[in-house]
């Protein structure tokens, strides 16, 4: 992983790397070459889209997933296939990157296939001009499919600048002392990184600082598409019947007073709360997120109870939740690396409408991001 301060790269880690193959003897006859060279890109296309078709269930069973759910996994699984492989900060082998922009291209192919009506003047032989109703690709679709496309040219571009890099290398862990071998027992799939004695010179300190600060922006604006595509997807049943009855039992008696309280201040309830490891940062995400839709559904009166009687008026219903995502856009605008909220979760496994597939060609971006870091 990369860092930019210290004249040195921290957090190294190490790979296994395996032996290399021994150089097959030709093939004897042209049906054998065929085979030995894998499969056609017509088995494979095959292949994905019988998946895609069956919900992953090839037994036809009809116990597969949801066909956007499948769609969202096939793209998942091919990056974690393709980036899995990434380990330097070096240009991505040409075979690689060819089948990434050629799988991914067949997969994203169906959301060419995403629709929607629009009102379009048709003139008629006679010369009328009439309304009719005809289909263009979804607006959200048009305009973040290829945001997203040029996301990841942008990101293969990156590695591509690393190109004839001489001012860090990588070694085998072999030829590591045992410090650094310790050092790098937490990421042992990366390989050990290397720099000059004296640690990196101020040039190329600038320069990876620069391209570290470009990654982070790419995240940020795949992190904004993810976003809006978690935003727009429905609410599902089953996280709905898991809430808790009201808004106190979601968070507590400690973090109700507080957020209720007529001084609220958001900067002061996050003070009082341990934020000090990943699981307490989501343990208190998914409990303001659960206490919004409790009290946003009792607003809208979306539970089928009756607040007659209730001790909680609907303003300071509506009060409570404008505090609670105020609350929500301090932490994911200060820890904007956290794991997938219980509400996110729920919404991906859910998913029924194919647009929001793009949730995970998004989230693609996220190997190389964690290689640079």
């Amino acid at each position: 992983a990369m860092a930019a301060n210290g004249g040195s790269l921290e957090r190294r880690g190490s790979m296994r790397r395996s032996g290399s193959k021994a150089k097959e003897e030709p093939a004897a006859d042209h049906g054998a070459e065929e085979h030995a060279s894998g499969p056609s890109d017509i088995e494979v296309i095959k292949e994905k889209f019988g998946k895609l078709l069956l919900g992953e269930d090839m037994s036809g069973s009809g116990k597969g997933v949801p066909s956007a759910l499948a769609l969202s996994n096939a793209v998942t699984n091919l990056a974690a296939a393709v980036f899995g492989e990434q380990r330097k900060l070096e240009p991505m082998a040409p075979d690689r990157k060819a089948r990434w922009k050629k799988e991914v291209g067949w997969l994203l192919s169906v959301a060419d296939q995403i629709v929607e009506f629009v009102a379009k003047k048709q003139v008629l032989d006679n010369g009328v001009e009439m309304e009719v109703m005809g289909t263009q690709q979804r607006r959200d679709l048009q305009s973040n499919i290829p945001a997203l496309r040029k996301i990841d040219a942008m990101l293969l571009d990156y590695l591509d600048a690393f190109k004839d890099r001489t001012d860090f290398w990588y070694v085998k862990r072999d030829s590591c002392s045992d410090a650094e071998k310790e050092e790098s027992t937490e990421k042992w799939w990366i390989p050990i990184v290397k720099v000059p004695p004296n640690g990196l010179a101020p040039a190329s300190r600038a320069w990876i600082q620069h391209q570290k600060e470009l990654v982070n922006q790419v995240l940020k604006a795949a992190m904004a598409i993810n976003a809006n595509c978690l935003m727009e997807m429905a609410i599902p049943e089953s996280y709905l019947e898991s809430l808790p009855k009201n808004g106190r039992a979601s968070l507590g008696d400690a973090l109700y007073r507080i957020i209720t309280d007529v001084e609220f201040d958001p900067d002061d309830f996050l003070s009082t709360v341990d934020l000090t490891s990943e699981h307490k940062i989501l343990d208190l995400k998914d409990r303001i997120e659960a206490s919004v839709i409790i009290w946003n559904r009792k607003v809208h009166n979306k539970d089928g109870k009756s607040s007659w009687g209730s001790a909680v008026s609907q303003e300071k219903r509506e009060q409570f939740e404008e505090r609670a995502q105020t609350l929500l856009l301090i932490i994911k605008h200060r820890f904007p690396g956290i794991p997938q909220s219980t509400l996110d979760i729920a919404k991906i496994q859910e998913n029924r409408v194919r647009n929001h597939t793009q949730y995970n060609y998004s989230l693609r971006s996220d190997p190389y991001y964690f290689t640079c870091h």
